[in-house]
């Protein structure tokens, strides 16, 4: 029998290898599938599910290879690995989604048939390799899965760090392919290892699993799972969509494996002592204003994922079962891994308006998590039963008041406490000193959790989804309808505008706000239309928001709106939430399904101007920028069409982007980049920068005629390489915000 130090070794390269490839191919095929669908934080989180309920096959499947001699396991694994192989290089299949599919049903189809194969015989790597481990060497196992998952979180970050920016995505799939073919090579030398005829007994075999343990290992990997999710959907609604940052949270889910399974527990004990207290500040931000310190905001939210993530993976491992069980222990966790995701990808959604998954599972959480107080006197008092219960009404009771305190509800009669910001901070300080004692007790901490949520947000929250109407949650966003100062309303998709409307009179109602003011790029380039395009401009927009531009419009012009939501063209067809169609355009034609293969679907040569504002939030679709996008934008211009394209962003300098397609292709680009004077912003303009391109030099003259708008030049950055739908990469342009 071979040593055990290279024995370990060999296995650990193998589980190592299979993980790194796994997690490899997750962000990789979120880049491929950009063109098709965008970057709505959804489509990530529908890949998650596929994921996840392949890899639950792939645990089945090692599962039930377990009933085999381990040579006949090895020959069927090896098999299969040849099956699947015939499926390479790794793509996905040709199909495009109809204009009135279901995304929450198509996308996961999509990915399903695209990557099912592969995704499902290397995910049987982890549990496959530990039990061949067992019964080659008789060593204990678990350890393994630390690698297993250290490699998984390697090859997630090695993805946007290395593998984008260096590659295009042809040659990722390649690489990919030649590492599969390695991974082929690392299962084939474990398996030439594996002791002849029926499975070593490396111990006594374990007595059945109790039902309620499989059901405590599924509930604990359930929480994480779907935490991981939720963060995932909180942090890419409003920084920006692209892998980069989708990762992140996946990436310390995994870690938190790593440290939670590892032989050195020192690490795992002191993240389970304070999880407890990381948890009670992760619930201070699930509902706040993240506008002005979003990435503190982000911080603390990643942060108590990880800490949760760890708290609860290391009770995982503090209930493991003998070896001999092993592969039923992977499989429960597979299992809780897809209730996790299901619930947050599929019936969260259709359920709620609002992320609240997010907040129900900081509440499973602290159900959850070991609850070990910190203080001795406290660990006395909870333990004592009639005590504690007494010490729970009282603070259960207190926690009540507190909530109803800081919600302004004594504001009148004898009390006369009004609510205000002041009062709600006070009440969040002392409920969270109240979940700080109440460590060890499991109840009363979990309300004084909830408490914290509710009073700082938590409740203005659930008032805009009580209202009918006021919030929207669809496949590509959450939408609010928020008042502003009793004389405006505004469309948010999450804390980004997508469009506001003044109040109070029709002349107020048709004013062009936000992004689109009169003096903005936009509102330069709509008033000269009619001089640039005399007889009757035919105008084109990507991106619907609340109608805001539909007052632009002028007798004789033809008008038509590009939008991929159906729930945003309803909002903005609704006159009790915006009238700007139903004053300005109500026969407008809005075409729904994504811009750019619409786009390609049309007549060639139609439109005059066409307007790109997928931009005006912080979620950048990067398909409608690649140069193969910029094709597709002028074989729908005329010849001396205009392009405008919005770039406002708090994180990304985009200009560098649409200056290298235009040098590419050609074309004349100026930008403009607009600040509002006192007097605009109180009228709710907003900030903003727009790049006009056209092929023809006449245009841009005309456009820039108007000598009250400033427009200028933009030239390419030098060494900054277009975007191509094969390659391109956020990490140039990052941290250079507008």
């Amino acid at each position: 029998m071979m040593a055990a130090a290279p024995l370990k070794r060999r296995y650990v390269a193998t589980v190592f290898a299979g993980s790194f490839l796994l997690f490899l191919v997750q962000p990789m095929i979120a880049r491929m599938v950009l063109p098709r669908l965008g970057g709505a934080p959804a489509v990530w989180n529908s890949a998650m599910l596929v994921y996840q309920t392949l890899l639950l096959g792939g645990y089945f499947y090692a599962h039930w290879l377990g009933r085999f001699a381990p040579r006949r396991q090895a020959l069927i694994h090896i098999g299969a690995f040849a099956l699947a192989a015939l499926t390479l290089p790794i793509a996905l299949i040709g199909a495009t989604p109809a204009a009135d599919a279901n995304s929450f049903i198509w996308v996961p189809w999509l990915l399903l048939v695209s990557v099912g194969p592969l995704f499902l015989v290397v995910s049987a790597q982890a549990p496959l390799m530990q039990r061949w481990y067992a019964e080659s060497s008789g060593g204990d196992p678990y350890p393994l899965y630390s690698a297993s998952n250290f490699g998984s979180f390697l090859g997630l970050i090695c993805y946007p760090l290395l593998v984008e920016p260096l590659l295009p995505v042809a040659s990722q799939s390649l690489a990919w392919s030649l590492g599969y073919g390695l991974l082929a090579l690392l299962v084939a030398a474990c398996a030439f290892r594996l002791p002849r005829g029926a499975a070593v007994s490396v111990r006594p075999a374990a007595p059945p699993v109790p039902r309620r343990r499989l059901v405590s290992w599924i509930g604990l990997a359930a929480i994480p799972s779907g935490l991981m999710l939720s963060t995932t959907l909180l942090l890419t609604t409003d920084i920006v969509a692209m892998p980069l940052l989708w990762v992140l949270p996946l990436g310390l889910y995994l870690l938190s494996f790593s440290i939670a399974f590892a032989s050195d527990r020192r690490a795992s004990i002191q993240i389970v002592r304070i999880a407890p207290i990381v948890l009670l500040i992760a619930a201070c931000g699930v509902f706040a204003e993240a506008t002005a310190f979003p990435w503190v905001m982000a911080a603390v939210a990643l942060i108590g994922l990880f800490a949760i993530s760890v708290a609860l993976h290391s009770k995982l491992f503090d209930r493991r079962p003998d070896p001999s069980q092993l592969t039923i222990f992977y499989l429960s966790m597979s299992v809780g891994g897809a209730i996790g995701g299901l619930f947050c990808a599929l019936v969260a959604p259709m359920l709620f308006d609002w992320t609240y998954e997010h907040p129900l599972l900081l509440l499973a959480a602290a159900l959850a998590i070991p609850l070990a107080s910190p203080f001795d006197r406290l660990r006395r008092l909870w333990g004592e039963p009639s005590r504690s219960r007494s010490a729970t009404r009282l603070g259960v009771v207190a926690i009540l008041l507190l909530i109803l305190v800081g919600q302004g509800l004594f504001g009148q009669g004898l009390f006369n406490v009004p609510k205000s910001l002041a009062l709600s901070l006070a009440g969040a300080y002392v409920l969270l000193t109240i979940g700080v004692v109440a460590i060890g007790n499991r109840a009363l901490f979990t309300v004084a959790l909830a408490g914290i949520m509710l009073s700082l947000g938590g409740w203005d929250k659930l008032g805009l989804s009580s209202a009918p109407g006021k919030m929207t949650r669809s496949f590509f966003g959450i939408y609010s309808i928020i008042p502003i100062d009793g004389n405006a309303r505004m469309l948010a998709h999450g804390t980004t505008a997508h469009g506001i409307q003044n109040l109070g009179s029709p002349q107020r109602e048709r004013m062009a706000t936000s992004y689109y003011a009169n003096l903005s790029g936009i509102g330069s380039a709509m008033r000269a239309a009619p001089k640039m395009f005399p007889a009757g401009a035919r105008i084109g927009v990507v991106g619907l928001g609340a109608g805001t531009l539909a007052c632009y419009a002028k007798p004789g012009q033809s008008w038509i709106f590009y939008e991929i939501d159906p729930e945003v063209v309803a909002i903005a067809r609704d006159p009790a939430k915006f009238t700007f169609l139903e004053r300005c355009l109500p026969a407008v034609p809005v075409a729904i399904g994504d811009a750019r293969l619409t786009l390609q679907n049309r007549p060639a040569g139609r439109t005059d101007l066409l307007v790109i504002d997928a931009f005006s939030s912080d979620s950048v679709p990067m398909h409608l920028l690649t140069l193969e996008a910029f094709d597709v934008y002028r074989g729908h211009l005329a010849n001396n069409g205009l392009l405008m394209v919005h770039i406002s962003n708090r994180y990304l300098d985009l200009r560098p982007v649409v200056a290298a397609a235009a040098a590419a292709q050609g074309w004349q680009a100026r930008v403009r980049t607009y600040h509002p004077s006192a007097g605009d912003r109180a009228d709710h303009a907003s900030a903003s920068i727009w790049v006009a391109l056209s092929p023809d030099p006449a245009t841009i003259t005309a456009l820039e005629a108007d000598r009250s708008v400033a427009w200028r030049r933009l030239d390419p950055t030098a060494g900054f390489r277009p975007w191509t739908d094969d390659h391109a990469s956020i990490l140039p342009i990052m941290g250079r915000a507008n």
